[in-house]
């Protein structure tokens, strides 16, 4: 990784982002590369495991979500996972060479009677070293200062897609009720996970909607999360995209969107997470070069299948890869590395 020369702004307009999408594919590549180079290890991959730790019963009606309570999906709604087994859950993800332990809630909302539990859970499992990351839903203020008190070093709460295409995907809450959340995260200094899922009917014009309000927020995501729509029988989505294959996003589309955001946003972790169980070693590839340096590796993504620390291990060894130890560049030049809340920390941030 060289010294960081690539401007950092967030003035992207629309019509840059698009111009972006439009390259063609092997100049797109190129500059997302170059500008990977720049802010990153290249042969450098993060590693990082993902716990449900409060399945099913969302009151939320999002069209992907097989969590849903809206949903027709099978999956039964359990209660708050006692604390010791996911600290179990944590110890098994580290020593399989995960950095990052992300824990899930189907939740619309914690209510303040679950966030003690919450709070010993981070403490917890950053005591073992690990890097904590929670998503639990839409927070308020107090909350998120309760989280930043106990450590939590990010917090993952994602947009979805484009603002106009937002609507057809989620009725129960609005696009603005997300963006407040990572507001109330940022201020209260925890770093921000969010990113969005591509492939569900969506237009390219509304990836770039998508982008367009990450990269233009006033601090990039530290995490920028890239999912391909797992159609899950049962769901809007799922059962609206199953039996049509051309709504199915194109790899060579993925990779677009992946490399697109690199170069917006050149100093954040962009994620390969949900349908990669489903892309073949040369998309995955593809997607590395693009800039990609974070996956969720394991079994299971929540309630989705994913490809399994055997199938990563053997594709980090056929592509040259090794997992990342160091810190992420983002937080090694001004950010949060959790419990740094304070208002003294947070007045030299802003």
């Amino acid at each position: 990784m060289t010294t960081q020369e690539t401007e950092i702004r967030t003035d992207w307009t629309r019509e840059e982002i698009a111009a972006l999408f439009d390259l063609p594919f092997t100049e797109l590549l190129f500059r997302a590369a170059s500008v990977h180079r720049e802010n990153h290890r290249a042969d450098e991959v993060q590693l990082c495991t993902l716990l449900s730790i409060k399945t099913g019963g969302c009151p939320e009606d999002c069209g992907y979500c097989s969590q849903s309570a809206h949903a027709d999906s099978g999956v039964e709604a359990t209660k708050l996972m006692d604390v010791r087994q996911v600290l179990q859950g944590a110890a098994q993800a580290k020593d399989a060479g995960s950095q990052r332990f992300c824990m899930g809630a189907a939740w619309r909302n914690p209510k303040d009677r679950d966030m003690p539990k919450i709070v010993e859970i981070v403490k917890g499992v950053r005591e073992m070293g690990m890097e904590t990351c929670m998503t639990l839903g839409m927070l308020t203020p107090s909350q998120a200062e309760q989280l930043a008190e106990a450590g939590l070093d990010y917090y993952n709460h994602n947009v979805d897609t484009g603002p106009e295409y937002y609507e057809r995907v989620i009725t129960t809450r609005n696009y603005e009720d997300r963006l407040t959340t990572l507001d109330n995260v940022r201020k209260a200094g925890i770093n921000v996970c969010s990113g969005g899922i591509v492939g569900m009917g969506e237009t390219r014009a509304d990836r770039v909607g998508f982008v367009h309000t990450l990269a233009t927020l006033e601090r990039h995501p530290e995490s920028v999360p890239v999912n391909a729509l797992v159609p899950v029988k049962g769901t809007p989505l799922g059962d609206m995209l199953a039996d049509t294959p051309m709504a199915k996003i194109d790899d060579i589309e993925f990779v677009r969107t992946v490399a697109v955001a690199r170069i917006a946003m050149p100093m954040s972790m962009v994620r390969l997470s949900a349908g990669r169980e489903s892309m073949s070693d040369a998309t995955q590839a593809l997607c590395f070069m693009a800039g990609a340096n974070s996956i969720f590796t394991g079994d299971k993504l929540l309630t989705a299948p994913n490809a399994g620390d055997d199938s990563d291990a053997a594709l980090f060894a056929r592509l040259g890869l090794k997992p990342m130890e160091g810190e992420e560049p983002m937080r090694a030049v001004g950010g949060c590395s959790g419990g740094c809340a304070t208002k003294e920390a947070q007045a030299e941030l802003t």
